[in-house]
């Protein structure tokens, strides 16, 4: 029978990997809810893409480089999903507006609609950086 210290890296390593696995699992899963069909045979993920594609050519340079810099906090593994996200509610946006081109204010409110409350504080911090009047969007916060 093993005893002393390396039944004690056993049992550690084990919990360890059990961890590992469970918070894997977790964001896969996630990732498997997104990518089920709705009652309209598309995905959140599909709707995302849509939005994506229907409005790429509305983004102009500036816009694009103010989207990057409001995604630069979130961490580099993440930020690629988190852009997307992001760009696909901004392009959501856009269509019910009808809008002509990506705007700056489309980019802010969309920016708030499609993260959680704790990342708005940074938006808020980056806004008042930027010069940007955050009162037309007390509302969405």
């Amino acid at each position: 029978m093993l005893t002393g210290w390396f039944s004690a890296f056993i049992l550690l390593w084990v919990v360890f990997f059990i961890t590992l696995l469970g918070i894997g699992g977790y964001f896969m899963f996630r990732k498997f809810l997104k990518k089920l069909p709705k009652e309209d045979g598309r995905s959140e993920l599909d709707w995302q893409d849509y939005y994506l594609e229907q409005t790429r050519h509305l983004w102009p340079d500036e816009q694009k480089v103010l989207l990057e810099e409001l995604v630069k906090p979130v961490p580099e593994l993440f930020r690629d999903v988190a852009r997307q996200k992001i760009a696909g509610k901004i392009g959501e946006l856009a269509l019910q507006e009808k809008a002509k081109s990506i705007s700056q204010d489309l980019v802010v409110k969309g920016y708030i609609v499609a993260t959680p409350k704790r990342d708005h504080k940074f938006l808020l911090k980056t806004l008042q950086e930027k010069q940007i009047d955050v009162s037309p969007y007390k509302e969405l916060f």
